[in-house]
Formats: C-alpha cells, sequence, structure tokens
C-alpha cells in the first residue's frame, strides 16, 4: 500500500496534541505538517469552508495563548515570528479539515489523529479509575487502621492520676 508511507505514528501525534482553554487540541502547523500541506494552504480551506468549523471545533488562539505555547513547545518556536495567530482544532475540527483537504495523505492521517485522541481520552480514564481507587483504598485504610491510631492515642496520653493518697491515713479516712 502506498499510503502506508504517509502514516504518522500515534505517539508523534500525542505529542501534538494541547491542552488550551480546557480542550485538547491541535495546531494548524501541526496538522499541516500532518496532513501534507502548508499551513497557509490549510488555513485557505478553512476560510472556504468556514461553516464546517464552529466554535466547539475550532478556535484562534489569542497572543496570551501563543507565547505560552512558543514557550512550551520546542517544535513550535517558529511561530514566534509569525504575524498571525495559529488556529487550534479539537478532535471533531481535525476530522473535518481531512474532510475538506480531500486527499488520501490526509484521510489517512486523520486516522491517526482520531487513534492519538482516543488513545489520550484512554489514558485520562485510567487516570481517573486509579484516582478513584486510590481513594477507597484510602478510607478502607482509615477505618481499619483507626483502632491502631486509637491505641497509639491513649499510650501517648499521659496515665491517670491514683486518687488515692500516700502517706499515713488518719483514722477518719481508715473508716472509710
Amino acid at each position: 500500500m502506498k499510503d502506508k508511507a504517509f502514516i504518522v505514528p500515534v505517539e508523534k501525534i500525542e505529542r501534538s496534541i494541547l491542552f488550551i482553554r480546557e480542550e485538547k487540541v491541535m495546531l494548524d502547523v501541526d496538522l499541516a505538517n500532518l496532513y501534507g500541506v502548508t499551513t497557509k494552504r490549510l488555513n485557505e480551506q478553512v476560510k472556504r469552508n468556514r461553516n464546517r468549523f464552529p466554535e466547539d471545533f475550532m478556535f484562534q488562539l489569542t497572543e496570551k495563548e501563543k507565547a505560552e505555547v512558543v514557550a512550551n513547545c520546542d517544535h513550535l518556536k517558529m511561530l514566534k515570528f509569525s504575524p498571525h495567530l495559529p488556529y487550534a482544532f479539537t478532535e471533531h475540527g481535525a476530522i473535518m479539515l481531512a474532510t475538506v483537504l480531500n486527499s488520501s495523505v490526509a484521510v489517512q492521517a486523520s486516522i491517526q489523529v482520531v487513534r492519538a485522541f482516543i488513545k489520550l481520552r484512554e489514558l485520562i480514564a485510567t487516570h481517573k479509575e486509579f484516582a478513584r481507587k486510590l481513594d477507597e483504598m484510602e478510607k478502607k485504610y482509615d477505618a481499619q487502621f483507626k483502632i491502631v491510631f486509637d491505641v497509639i492515642r491513649q499510650l501517648m496520653s499521659p496515665p491517670e492520676k491514683d486518687k488515692r493518697k500516700v502517706g499515713f491515713l488518719r483514722e477518719k479516712e481508715r473508716q472509710k
């Protein structure tokens, strides 16, 4: 298969997925590289088909977000010199791009993008499940070790004073 040569490893795509505005996204520059087109060409197609990219599929970064991305992602250093603000595409936006670009490379790459997003979603779910189990264990062990902690606290508290008087008792006290 000739298209197999164009398939990018899911791991490489995973490194391109960023978390911006509480969304998992890929930037236009990474998607253009992945789909085998220039960023300019990709953005032209997006502008021609703007109705296919609602806000939950794509948004444009602010200057502050762009600066943060450039500072944190080595592979995006060249964005520092670009006068344009990059576009960020959610999983659905990345898939829609493949239909707009309509090339075999874009279709194959979009499959890999979907796989990367799915893998990331599974990883997040695994971490949530792990955190939930850890909370359950902590509650369970707190209950089991309550007795141990109570005994330790008793040992740590000062002993009660003997209420009996030490020394010679008077006649009246002995009769009691």
